[in-house]
């Protein structure tokens, strides 16, 4: 089975318990974090690796 490189919405409403709006605007959050340092990024979707650092502090 490969391994989930990007979540998606209804990933993050699963992983944190959240409405689906508000698991869109997390999504949406990251990802203008991750754009200001220059990664491209796909609408509706977030790097797992980074939303793990930015809510559980992993590297």
């Amino acid at each position: 089975m490969a391994e989930i490189i990007m979540l998606n919405a209804q990933d993050v409403q699963k992983i944190l318990k959240v409405s689906q709006a508000k698991a869109y605007e997390i999504i949406r959050s990251l990802n203008v974090e991750l754009k200001e340092q220059g990664f491209y990024v796909l609408q509706g979707k977030v790097n797992k690796d980074y939303f793990e650092k930015r809510f559980y502090g992993r590297d």
